[in-house]
């Protein structure tokens, strides 16, 4: 009897013969392919994530957290003298004081709307504070309208309440309040204050402070023109390209010099800021390729031990097929061509499960639903990994001698490996 790769009906026969271990591998494969297939999803969209831009000049921007000592009554004074120091340091570009900034991970945000008797949001967005220098600070690319002149600029304290001149915006809230794309020049309304405020300007981008907020706000941004004072403050500053290490250490001393009477909570570049607003979604990305890959090793080692109980149970039957002109390849090949049919069908099953699971939570978290380039990867690494695990059991079945099969001797792997 001569055994093909194509000829599925002795191998279905055979599998009706072992129920127990052909379910096994396929409920390993499906709940593999599964988590795999969401694992990968999870950890390029974590991925993507940390690389999006801010907006920002990161590789030259820099930021000194400054706290004074007590509860200083001449914030106004001192910031504005920190500030004149900073701009005239060689290798300064520039610099203002700012509540928050992109990848902080804490600031300033409120819910904005079209009219005021509205009760929910249109959408969220952060508020960060600018004085006139906060566009050539940060770098941002202003595409649309103007920024703020001194004359718009005033003085905030955190119990201040107080409406902004003008406003500026990023493009994807401005898009977001006005699809037609005639934003420049229209109002809208702060939510908290009820605040009527109109749009001078519009930025490309300028991310939010959270870096774990959803992609649909992320890139909601409102500049208002307050010079913040606060015994606790974020001075942000831009070096020329490449002096950002020199820069950062004439600052402190700068600062230092001029008033003693202060922290510097820390220094942090935009890189610096960037590494650590994402490393807990490094983390998890690391996480769950390493859960991945044990799951697969499991799998794997579970295919070769069903396999290999299968070879052991069928040495006879084997043998007789060699003996009857069956080549290794032909019994290499049909036990391949079994593990297929088997991780095709686990495989299904786990499309199946991935897609339901996906729905289930889209319809939940509001999670984005996963690619069919991504099922179809992870499919496709299921069925690899099968054929490469179905391999060494196909291997030994293979090297079984048609004589020593006929005579119904056992073979153990020792044997089979002289052969």
């Amino acid at each position: 009897m001569n055994v093909s790769a194509w000829n599925l009906r002795p191998i279905l026969s055979a599998l009706r013969h072992y129920k127990v271990g052909t379910l096994v591998i396929i409920g390993q494969t499906a709940i593999t392919l599964a988590i795999l297939c969401n694992s990968l999803f999870i950890i390029q969209q974590r991925l993507n994530l940390s690389t999006q831009p801010t907006g920002l000049l990161e590789a030259d921007v820099f930021t000194i957290d400054n706290q004074w000592i007590g509860i200083p009554t001449d914030l106004a004074a001192r910031t504005q003298g920190d500030l004149v120091a900073l701009r005239a340091l060689p290798g300064v570009i520039d610099a203002y004081a700012a509540n928050s900034y992109p990848l902080s991970n804490g600031g300033w945000g409120d819910g904005v709307a079209l009219t005021p008797e509205q009760q929910t949001a249109t959408t969220n967005s952060a508020l960060y504070f600018a004085d006139e220098h906060g566009l050539q600070t940060l770098g941002l690319h202003l595409i649309a309208g103007r920024y703020f002149t001194p004359a718009e600029v005033v003085d905030f304290r955190q119990q201040d309440h107080m409406p902004a001149a003008g406003v500026i915006v990023t493009h994807a809230l401005a898009n977001k309040l006005f699809p037609k794309g005639d934003a420049l020049g229209k109002g809208f309304y702060v939510m908290t204050e009820n605040q009527k405020v109109s749009i001078i300007g519009i930025v490309e981008q300028m991310q939010q402070p959270w870096a774990s907020v959803n992609n649909a706000s992320r890139s909601n941004s409102i500049l208002e023109p307050f010079r913040y004072l606060s015994s606790y403050t974020h001075y942000m500053v831009r070096a020329q390209p490449g002096q950002a290490a020199a820069v950062i250490k004439a600052t402190q001393a700068r600062l230092m010099q001029l008033n003693k009477a202060r922290l510097i909570d820390r220094v942090r570049t935009m890189p610096e800021a960037r590494r650590i607003a994402y490393r807990d979604d490094r983390g998890l990305a690391i996480i769950l390729s390493v859960v991945g890959i044990a799951l697969m090793g499991v799998t794997a080692f579970g295919i070769i031990g069903v396999t290999s109980f299968w070879v052991t149970q069928r040495q006879r039957q084997i043998g007789i097929r060699r003996a009857l002109g069956a080549t290794r390849t032909a019994i290499l090949r049909y036990f391949q061509t079994e593990n297929l049919l088997i991780a095709a069908t686990g495989a299904l099953l786990g499309i199946l499960l991935t897609v339901t699971l996906n729905v289930w939570l889209a319809g939940k978290f509001e999670v984005a639903s996963i690619p069919f380039g991504h099922i179809a990867a992870a499919a496709a690494i299921v069925l690899t990994l099968g054929q490469l695990a179905v391999l060494w059991p196909a291997l030994r079945a293979a090297s079984i001698s048609p004589a020593i099969a006929i005579r119904g001797a056992q073979v153990s792997p020792s044997a089979v490996a002289t052969q």
